[in-house]
């Protein structure tokens, strides 16, 4: 193995602020719309379909473009970190691999993780990249970007269907990490590996070498 590419959300990084934030900007309580985004991943929806049925008929592309608008965009500090991230990561770059971190998020996510000066060799999202997962140019990206064949590049996520599947598919190997309302409740047959916690993965990966 030469690289290890990482998605963002509930792997890395905590969705609490994320969906505190939108529950505040919609004025509902943070539990309302935190178990509606439960009952739609359980469903295998789209989890903005939580703001959906909070608010019939809504574009939710809009509203956040006035969230934006009003100073109320994404935000990023260390509280939002998992507790495990910077260990593992750095035991990663110490043991030789090549560290990334690339998910579905807006451009605007690259900056705020790049100001959190984490020990990544590199980071993008799929609103720099113009594709997102689980298509297939997204992991084709992430193949032309992280060094090594395809084989040689781990991709770890905390969902099946948009991480583990379709890396798997373009012939990357797969962790597949059971944290987050997804992780948990979910299994991913066709993962090269299923962990707990990143500190885990990368002990197992370090020992590989």
């Amino acid at each position: 193995m030469r690289s290890v590419v990482f998605d963002i959300g509930e792997t890395l990084i905590s969705d609490t602020r994320y969906w505190g934030d939108w529950a505040r900007w919609l004025g509902v309580p943070q539990h309302t719309l935190s178990a509606l985004v439960g009952i739609v991943v359980a469903q295998g929806r789209d989890n903005a379909d939580a703001i959906r049925i909070l608010r019939p008929g809504v574009d939710v592309a809009a509203e956040w473009r006035a969230r934006q608008a009003a100073g109320r965009g994404d935000y990023l500090d260390e509280t939002d970190l998992y507790p495990d991230v910077r260990p593992a990561l750095s035991r990663l770059r110490e043991a030789g691999l090549w560290v990334g971190i690339a998910g579905n998020q807006n451009a605007a996510v690259s900056g705020l993780l790049r100001d959190l000066g984490l020990p990544a060799d590199g980071i993008a999202t799929s609103a720099e990249w113009g594709v997102s997962k689980p298509g297939p140019g997204f992991f084709e990206r992430v193949v032309e970007w992280a060094p090594g064949e395809p084989h040689e590049i781990v991709y770890v996520g905390d969902h099946p269907m948009n991480d583990v599947t379709p890396a798997r598919s373009a012939g990357l190997r797969a962790a597949h990490l059971r944290r987050g309302p997804i992780g948990l409740t979910t299994t991913a047959e066709d993962a090269d590996w299923t962990v707990d916690s990143l500190t885990e993965l990368a002990e197992l990966l370090v020992g590989r070498q």
